[in-house]
């Protein structure tokens, strides 16, 4: 493996950000989890999600954001409901070629956020 960040082996913030296109195209697809974005601006959403994805690869700009509690907090997401949405994100990075070992390390940033995220009922 090159000793690029992921953000650079990702190709960059504007690749990151067709990845985010493709996830939530495939996410308000979903019967399981669209709902969480019902009243969501998803222009927003998809610039925000490409800076979070961004900063977790390694990217120039730190994110900026509301911690991952303190935004998810209230919205009742379940192990399942996080299962699916992370299913959606490795379709979204298989979409666009993104190897096994970067794919991997994409989803286990994002595991590591499941206890701030998941709110257990």
């Amino acid at each position: 493996m090159s000793d690029a960040t992921l953000y650079a082996r990702l190709d960059g913030e504007q690749a990151i950000g067709a990845v985010v296109d493709e996830f939530y195209d495939r996410v308000l697809d979903d019967e399981q989890v669209a709902h969480h974005f019902d009243d969501v601006d998803m222009a927003a959403q998809r610039t925000h999600q490409t800076a979070f994805l961004s900063a977790v690869a390694g990217g120039p700009r730190a994110y900026e954001g509301d911690g991952m509690e303190t935004a998810h907090e209230g919205l009742g997401i379940t192990d399942a409901e996080f299962d699916a949405i992370a299913t959606h994100l490795d379709n979204a990075l298989r979409e666009f070629d993104v190897d096994d070992t970067d794919r991997e390390a994409v989803l286990e940033a994002v595991e590591a956020f499941r206890d701030d995220i998941v709110e257990e009922g």
